[in-house]
């Protein structure tokens, strides 16, 4: 059974009533948290805003984080770059910004450094790939970048709002192993996008996937009450030979409720990844 882990934050109370930051002032309590939920993995959160509170950032902050993760047994083995969120690999004409490429280089160090798997990279909402001539930008900088995550180490996931058929299109002209895709079960759901036509065109490339449940046009909400067609989603996961962790990118619940919450969510997956009566 593929393992289960969280987006880092679903932990915590929420901060300023925002569905997903940095819990600066919490996120080491989360490991224990996490291990009471019985989850395997916190995909951590690495955003603009609260960078400066992020122990990803220093030496010692890793050093602690590393502590963290063996006291505990939750492992951390990716990064959501919420960073690109606001400081855009691409700028609004399709032009690499030099600046948050080297950012993103300097990241895959720092991941490296904390021996992590994948970095997602989000391409959506207010960072989406509007032009052809942004994707290919974007194509050409993971062409450049990739090397780097290579000798790193590190996979590039790129999760997009672009439909399956031009997302695969980007990924075979990056042309490297270490780009991959990252599948959002509840961003497809939301946009109306139907798993048994995208997810075998992204089999060969699917490199991680967050789970969560929208509805049709609208917002997140509770596993198994939104448009997300799960049953599709976790046969057609299963036939690309997907072993990677399944990530919780949920709705929140009442505060205080954290770890119950998880465990719900947990529950869930693990009925869709249980084997089924032929």
């Amino acid at each position: 059974m593929n393992p289960i882990g969280i987006m880092q934050g679903r932990l915590s109370p929420p901060v300023d009533g925002r569905i997903q930051i940095f819990p600066s002032e919490t996120w080491a309590s989360e490991f224990a948290k996490a291990a009471e939920a019985k989850l395997y993995c916190i995909e951590w959160i690495y955003d603009e805003e609260t960078e400066s509170a992020n122990p990803m950032r220093t030496d010692e902050g890793l050093g602690r984080m590393q502590r963290m993760i063996d006291e505990s047994g939750v492992k951390v083995v990716s990064v959501c770059a919420d960073y690109y969120m606001t400081s855009h690999l691409l700028d609004s004409a399709g032009e690499a910004s030099e600046a948050s490429v080297k950012h993103l280089e300097w990241l895959l160090g720092r991941a490296a450094a904390l021996d992590l798997r994948y970095i997602v990279l989000p391409f959506v909402d207010a960072s989406s790939l509007k032009s052809p001539k942004a994707i290919d930008t974007l194509v050409s900088i993971l062409k450049d970048i990739a090397e780097i995550a290579g000798r790193a180490g590190i996979e590039l996931h790129i999760e997009s709002d672009l439909r399956a058929v031009d997302l695969a299109d980007l990924l075979s002209r990056t042309g490297h192993r270490q780009v991959r895709a990252n599948y959002d079960i509840g961003n497809s759901a939301s946009l109306g996008h139907d798993p048994n036509q995208e997810l075998p065109l992204l089999a060969k490339w699917l490199g991680s996937v967050h789970v969560k449940d929208r509805i049709l046009g609208g917002t997140t909400v509770p596993l198994g009450t939104g448009a997300a067609d799960f049953a599709a989603c976790f046969k057609e996961i299963d036939k690309a030979g997907f072993k990677g962790p399944f990530i919780l990118q949920v709705a929140r619940d009442q505060a205080g409720r954290e770890v119950e919450s998880a465990v719900l969510n947990r529950q869930f997956v693990e009925k869709w990844l249980s084997p089924r009566p032929a």
